[in-house]
Order: C-alpha cells, then structure tokens, then sequence
C-alpha cells in the first residue's frame, strides 16, 4: 500500500518520502476503522440496543444487558485493523507493533464477548428447571476461569514471541503453586457437581448451617461461595466446598411433603395425677370427643375387673381411668379432628420421661402447610387451647415459682404472723 501510494503520487509530480507514505497509510488505517466505529456504535448497535430494551424475551434483554454484541463490534474492528496492517504495511517495527496490539486486542475483546455469552446462556437457562438442578453458575464461572488462563497465556507468549506450548511446558513445574493458588475455585467446581449430582442443594433450598450463622434461602450457587439470605435478611456467604466437608440441614424435604412437623411438650405437675372419679367420668362424657373413648374404656375395665374378681375398694386394685389417660385421649382426638394437621402423617401424642420440672407430654404431628408464619400460628393455636382446657381435667401445668409468687408466699406469711 505504501508503494501504491508513492507511484501514485509520482504520477502527479509529487514526492514523498516513506516516512510521509507510511503516515498516509496509517492515516488512513485510524479514518476507516473511526467510520466503521460509529457505524457499527452510533447506528447498528444503537438499533440493537432499543429492540432488546423492548422486548419482552429474556435472551434479548440478556444479549442486551451483558453487551455481547458492542463487545463483538470491538473484537471485529480489531480484527479489521490486523487485516489492514498486514495488507497495506510491509514489514518493518510499525506493522510488527500494530499487528501485536491488534491480536492482543482481538483475543481480549474475543475473551469478554466468551463472558457474555456465558452469561447471557445463564440468564436464559434459569428460566428453566434445569438452573435449580445444576450449579450453572459455578460451572459457567470455571469455564471462564479455565478461558481466561489460557487467553492469558497467549497474549504473554504473543508478547514474549514464544510458543504457547513452550509456557505451558513451563507451567509443569508451577503445577503445585497453581493449585495452591486455585484451591478453592478447584475445591468450589468439584462441590459444585458433587452437589448437584447428588441432588444435596439447590437454588431456593432453605439451609441451616449454624457453624457459618446460616439459617434461610439459598440465593446463588458460585464457583467458590454459596449466597444465603437469612431469616432475618442478612446474607451469608459459604464456601461452596465446606457444604461437602461439613454437615449442613436442608427443609426442602420437609417443603415437598407438605408437613412440617409440631414437636413440643407441656409439663404437667405429676402431684395433679390421679384416678377419675364418677363425677369428673360424667362431667367430661359431655365432651363430644371424649364420649366414645370414654364409653369405650370404662366397659373395657368394667369387664377386666368383673373377671378378675378383685376388690374395688382400694385404689391399688383393678384398672381405672386416670385424668392424664383421658387428657391424652382427648388430645388425640382433638388433633384428629383439627382442620389444619395432616392425617396421613405421624399423629401422637406421648409422656416422656420425668424431670425435675414435671411430667413432659409431648405434641408430635405434622401441619398441613410448610409456610412458616402458618406453621407457627396454627401450632400456637394448639397449645393455647391445651393450656386452657387442662383444667378441665384438674391437671396443672408445672410452672418454675416466679418472683410474684415469692412476693404473694411472704404477704402470706407475714398476714399470717400479724393474726397470731
């Protein structure tokens, strides 16, 4: 190009020379790669640009949004000013200088737009199932670990005029210093599909990883953490391998059976235990929940103590009802008749084994829904109806004596030394 444009100036009678031809060429190199900039910037893209921020498609307002396509425009006028400078310029350091920068500028540029496709096929892909079964993200951010290595590599070799086989074969002996280095990128893509292989965690899963403070949804399933926001809104952050090292608790299961379950117990005061007398029999048999166990057990003893022939007289003889038998039964029955508890699951209600703070009865069923502020409100309803009704049975709730109680036992006592 540089001797084209020479003759073609001597025609003219003009001279010029090299110095002044090349800068002609290199003028004219910068004029045509400005022109096609704001074509490809000012009119194409710009055309692009609105249309993906019309649409209503998730991958054109990702192709718009992760810039695949200005960064493209740059790889092609890169590409275009390698052309020229090997076309129009022979030899020399300018051509050698310009070639350089403009492969190191195509496989930069080629480097971004492999990012934003990856980023745009992510973005398209979590509208689909398959993002909740797969850590996507941390699988699409070891690929650009992996690209961005080895672009990396070839622009040094590129600038060093080596092979990029000869550093790679140098790579060898930094083998335990690279691992060393990518530890935990390494760590986070092996968990990563451990995780999702062995179906242990997906996006939107409820964790509960008390070691890192991490109790609510997953979030985001990277290459080296995992993103938790809490109960509470906080977010914690996991490395992504420390989920196969250490233990951790997922609710997903309890979400998809559609229970959650109520374990909790009252302490009953074992001093308000005792056998049913006829009246109390006659006063809870009202009870439409009560009627048939009652019916039932009273003749069922009724017989065992006729054939046993024993002598009713003292208490330690025969079977009979006791209040805490009956409060349990009738507790059974009224969970069964709850609108909100899940019949096919485990229904119960069981003693446990004393302590100093009383007799424990414990709760044990499933709600029939897995939302959590539900959840609370139905079990709270539950015990506020066991509270009020345990009286009923004349049984008490054991209660540590409080400050009042300490206050009412000395007025007592001291009403009490006043009169004598």
């Amino acid at each position: 190009m540089q001797q084209q444009i020479t003759l073609w100036l001597e025609k003219f009678g003009l001279e010029f020379s090299g110095v002044m031809s090349l800068l002609m060429v290199l003028g004219l190199i910068v004029l045509i790669s400005v022109v096609i900039h704001l074509v490809l910037h000012r009119v194409v893209l710009a055309a692009i640009q609105r249309r993906g921020q019309q649409s209503q498609r998730v991958w054109q307002q990702a192709l718009t949004q992760y810039k695949l396509f200005q960064r493209m425009a740059l790889l092609l006028q890169g590409v275009i000013i390698n052309l020229q400078a090997v076309l129009w310029l022979h030899g020399g350091e300018t051509q050698a200088f310009i070639v350089t920068a403009a492969q190191v500028w195509i496989m930069a540029f080629a480097l971004l737009s492999l990012f934003s496709l990856l980023d745009t096929l992510l973005a398209v892909l979590r509208q689909s199932p398959l993002s909740n079964q797969l850590p996507l993200r941390g699988i699409f951010q070891g690929l650009k670990l992996v690209a961005a290595i080895l672009i990396g590599i070839m622009i040094v070799s590129l600038l060093m005029g080596k092979s990029p086989l000869l550093l790679l074969s140098g790579l060898g002996a930094m083998t335990a210093v690279l691992m060393l280095v990518f530890k935990d990128p390494i760590l986070g893509l092996v968990a990563g599909i451990q995780l999702s292989a062995n179906d242990m965690l997906k996006i939107g899963d409820w964790l509960e990883m008390p070691k890192y403070g991490a109790d609510g949804a997953v979030t985001d399933i990277g290459l080296t953490t995992v993103k938790v926001r809490n109960w509470d809104n906080t977010v914690t952050t996991i490395p992504t391998y420390a989920l196969i090292s250490d233990s951790f608790k997922n609710w997903r299961s309890m979400s998809e059976s559609g229970g959650r379950r109520i374990k909790r117990s009252i302490n009953i005061d074992t001093t308000s235990v005792h056998f049913l007398s006829p009246e109390e029999q006659q006063r809870l048999n009202r009870n439409p929940l009560l009627q048939r166990y009652l019916n039932d057990k009273t003749q069922e003893l009724s017989q065992y103590n006729q054939q046993s022939a024993v002598d009713l007289s003292s208490p330690l003889n025969g079977r009979r009802l006791t209040n805490l038998g009956t409060l349990r039964a009738y507790l059974v029955a009224y969970l069964r008749a709850h609108p909100h508890i899940h019949q096919s699951m485990t229904l119960m209600v069981r003693q446990m084994a004393p302590t100093p703070e009383g007799l424990p009865l414990e709760i044990y069923a499933f709600t029939n829904t897995t939302i959590w502020a539900e959840y609370e409100s139905i079990q709270a309803d539950i015990f506020d109806h066991i509270l009020a009704v345990i009286n009923e049975f004349d049984l008490r709730v054991h209660q540590t004596p409080t400050g009042n109680d300490m206050r009412s036992m000395l007025s007592q006592m001291r009403a009490a030394t006043d009169v004598s």
